[in-house]
């Protein structure tokens, strides 16, 4: 079996060091997935190609890193997370360096591919690294602060991105990975428990290029829902190919003496509980994470430097409230922090669909920060609850699971929202509408309530099957 070395005492004396190098590493990838966009105008014209091409810098990151993830938490599991990890932070480098000296947007992709590789070899191990080397009564202290830099990493790319390209040029926004990465990775080969050796398991490669097959077909699909609509042939027929190949995909998993994806972790209700939760709350609040900025610069005249120091609100009230979240789960249990932070996240998005076309920016500063204290109190403690399901040897499939349903809740949020967002729009104008209505706010509006009423009670759902989860634990225990 694999030997691996977590928990111990020699390690837990590093624990605090790995985890710096966890919450870097992870703050990186999670960067790169929303950094890029505020340059890809700028990238278009260096590169000379057009705004539909350019956007697939953005598409294919999301989509490899989804594609892997499954299959970086399995070999994790085999041949150990660390080393997986280790491989991961080299390759996320790797493609940094080579995104940034490359003029040709065919090898562009290609480098972005081999970043979103090497971040999902990072994403899919960091969970279990860091549940393997906290002991319990420390762990939600640890894992709130993964969280926060997965969020803040998210959040802040941006901001970021704005200021690299206003004094730089598009190139540093890649180059300023390389020497933080060389610094992670030697400190990594240093301070990080080594992997030991492989176990005797295989890997289940049949049922990896059925997986990445779905997904990327799946991703592919949802990205061109909002320019041609759901009813269109190229996005139905390629959702009804996708459920084909994710129905074969079970079966293959089901047969299988060593699945990539171990089904039988869904038999543990509180594990699925926690997951769909998981899942939930992104889909809820990536709802407001796309509409938002357009409502700042389209509706209410927000240059993109203010725009972005308001939505600064989110991230820097998420930065307070996730590790306090994360003590406070050690201390008194997760069950009620997870409640309480889907119910504050529903009540956000519901104070959020009152928005008008002239608001007090006081209330929308509070109903923003309700929203992120919400997420803030949710996320940390129920990713408590999904390693602490889990056995030692399958906290890097589980921790890939996590990660796979947080991206999978991204685009989905993204996806819904841009759809009731512009099917709203194009029943009140009386035709199809793609983009906002010059002179029209009022119907950008209209959309954005209902996009938030619809995010409102999508997160509802999640609140009461937390509740759920509550109740029921409470009645198990003596």
């Amino acid at each position: 079996m694999n030997k691996e070395i977590t928990g111990n005492t020699t390690y837990s004396k590093n624990r605090w060091s790995i985890l710096l190098i966890v919450v870097l590493s992870i703050f990186m990838s999670a960067l790169d997935g929303s950094i890029v966009n505020v340059a890809l105008p700028t990238m278009a014209k260096n590169l000379q190609v057009t705004s539909g091409a350019i956007a697939w810098v953005s598409i294919v990151y999301l989509i490899a890193i989804s594609a892997t993830m499954l299959l970086f938490g399995r070999l994790g599991d085999i041949w150990g997370k660390t080393r997986i990890f280790k491989y991961g932070i080299a390759l996320f480098t790797l493609g940094s360096l080579l995104c940034g000296i490359t003029h040709s947007l065919n090898i562009l992709l290609i480098a972005r591919i081999i970043q979103a590789i090497g971040a999902a070899g990072m994403m899919a191990n960091s969970q279990g690294i860091i549940t393997g080397v906290f002991p319990p009564q420390e762990r939600g202290r640890a894992l709130g602060l993964t969280g926060t830099f997965v969020a803040l990493g998210s959040l802040a790319g941006p901001s970021l991105g704005g200021i690299i390209i206003a004094y730089t040029s598009w190139e540093y926004i890649f180059w300023i990975n390389v020497p933080i990465g060389i610094i992670v990775l030697i400190l990594g080969m240093k301070l990080l428990p080594p992997a030991g050796q492989r176990n005797s398991e295989k890997v289940d490669y049949y049922g990896a290029v059925l997986f990445i097959f779905t997904i990327v077909l799946l991703f592919s699909a949802l990205g061109q829902v909002q320019n041609v609509g759901f009813t269109a042939p190229v996005v139905w027929i390629s959702l009804i190919v996708v459920v084909i190949l994710f129905v074969i995909f079970l079966k293959v998993e089901r047969s299988s003496a060593m699945p990539l994806l171990e089904l039988n972790l869904f038999r543990n209700k509180w594990f699925t509980v926690s997951i769909i939760c998981s899942f939930i709350s992104f889909v809820a609040i990536f709802c407001s994470n796309i509409i938002l900025p357009f409502y700042l610069q389209d509706v209410l005249y927000f240059s993109p430097g203010r725009a972005g120091a308001f939505l600064s609100i989110y991230p820097l009230v998420l930065a307070l409230v996730a590790p306090i979240s994360g003590i406070l789960s050690d201390k008194i249990g997760s069950e009620i922090l997870t409640l309480s932070g889907l119910g504050l996240t529903s009540l956000g998005l519901f104070l959020m669909s009152t928005l008008n076309e002239n608001p007090s920016y006081l209330a929308m500063g509070i109903f923003l920060a309700i929203m992120s204290l919400g997420n803030g109190l949710f996320q940390s403690p129920n990713t408590s609850l999904i390693m602490s399901t889990l056995p030692k040897n399958k906290l890097g499939i589980g921790g890939g699971i996590s990660a796979f349903v947080r991206n999978l809740g991204m685009i989905c949020g993204i996806t819904l929202a841009t759809t009731v967002l512009y099917s709203c729009m194009s029943y009140k104008m009386g035709y199809r509408v793609t983009d906002f209505v010059a002179g029209r706010s009022d119907v950008f509006v209209f959309g954005m309530r209902v996009v938030f009423l619809a995010a409102a009670g999508i997160c509802l759902v999640g609140t009461a099957i937390t509740a759920f989860r509550v109740f029921s634990r409470k009645r198990v225990q003596p």
